[in-house]
């Protein structure tokens, strides 16, 4: 665990935002394995039960809102962070249609504020954004989506996405641009991209793994509203790993990888909804699933959306480690112990992941 990214982590200080939800938990537990001095702030775990809870974690925790300038302001100052993993966010779909002004000033003014924060904090070295495949404007074709097409989002949630990279060029171009890095700044930024994650711990609203479990662990059937829909499935520790070995090149100097990056799975591991639920009942027999009628009402949600990660295999030298049918398997597991007996296994997958890795 020491020599992974080259022991860059180890006694950083590193502050995520974020860090009670289901990413930033997982992402929590890896950099306090790292060594790394954790700071985090965030609302209070959105759900009951919760990864973050589940994990007992030692950082140092603040609950506070991503909009309350004020509040981040005291974490900086206190804290003074060397890199910052911004992954604070309003992140469902169906809840932005709900609610759009929440939606957009948490994902846009949140990055505002973040990146504000880091402008006038002296100790910040790097900065790396997490955003969503959903950024990008959608239209639905067959080839996977580069970092340099065109912001978008058909609903409010991608927008503001979409909106977050913008906040990010934008501060990337006027006070933190590449060329006047050592000159005029010493803050290199990056934005990531990732598609759909799964893994152990995950209890929010409207996701599929979470509603197939909860169902499951009920003796209910889930109902599934897009069962054809095709997304690109990974577990959640690829693209965490692509995030912290970002973050070490920022962190070292590297201007090259200052930018936006994508980190999706293989061109093989995009799969309709039905492939996804169906492999998981071959790993917990509780699972079971209806279909939801075409009759009823639904809010728009893509059919198909791929990332193109050409960018990250061949100039970051990362790629994935395991296939989605792996993290299928071990999501399901995951689920299966908590339900089963309340067994905790998120170090054990974090130590498998390195060992395949390896």
């Amino acid at each position: 665990m020491k020599s992974l990214f080259e022991n860059i982590y180890k006694d950083r200080r590193v502050l995520i935002t974020g860090h009670t939800g289901f990413k930033g938990s997982w992402l929590t537990l890896w950099l306090e394995h790292l060594g790394a001095k954790v700071a985090g702030y965030s609302l209070s775990p959105p759900t009951q039960p919760n990864h973050y809870d589940l994990l007992n974690l030692s950082c140092d925790s603040t609950i506070g809102d991503i909009r309350d300038i004020e509040k981040l302001k005291q974490v900086f100052s206190r804290f003074e962070p060397e890199i910052v993993f911004h992954l604070a966010a309003q992140p469902l779909v169906r809840y932005s249609y709900k609610e759009p002004k929440e939606t957009f000033e948490v994902n846009v003014i949140g990055t505002v504020n973040v990146s504000d924060m880091c402008r006038i904090t002296p100790s910040v070295k790097a900065i790396v954004n997490i955003t969503s495949d959903k950024c990008y404007e959608n239209k639905e074709w067959v080839w996977g989506y580069r970092e340099n097409d065109p912001m978008g989002g058909y609903d409010p949630y991608s927008a503001s996405k979409g909106c977050s990279e913008l906040v990010t060029n934008a501060y990337r171009n006027s006070f933190f641009h590449p060329e006047q890095y050592g000159k005029t700044h010493h803050v290199l930024v990056a934005s990531a991209r990732a598609g759909n994650v799964i893994g152990g711990g995950d209890w929010g609203a409207d996701r599929l793994v979470p509603d197939i479990m909860r169902s499951a662990a009920k003796g209910e059937k889930v109902i599934i509203r897009s069962p054809y829909a095709i997304r690109p499935w990974q577990h959640v520790l690829e693209p965490l790993s692509g995030y912290l070995l970002l973050g070490q090149k920022l962190l070292e100097g590297k201007k090259e990888f200052s930018g936006a990056w994508n980190f999706g799975p293989g061109s093989n591991d995009h799969h309709q909804v039905i492939t996804v639920v169906k492999n998981m009942q071959n790993f917990w027999d509780k699972i079971d699933f209806s279909i939801m009628s075409d009759d009823e009402e639904k809010p728009h949600e893509a059919n198909l959306l791929k990332l193109d990660c050409s960018k990250a295999y061949i100039r970051l030298g990362w790629k994935p480690v395991w296939n989605s049918f792996t993290a299928f398997e071990k999501t399901a597991i995951w689920y299966r112990n908590f339900y089963d007996g309340t067994n905790i296994i998120s170090c054990q997958n974090l130590s498998e992941y390195i060992d395949s890795a390896e």
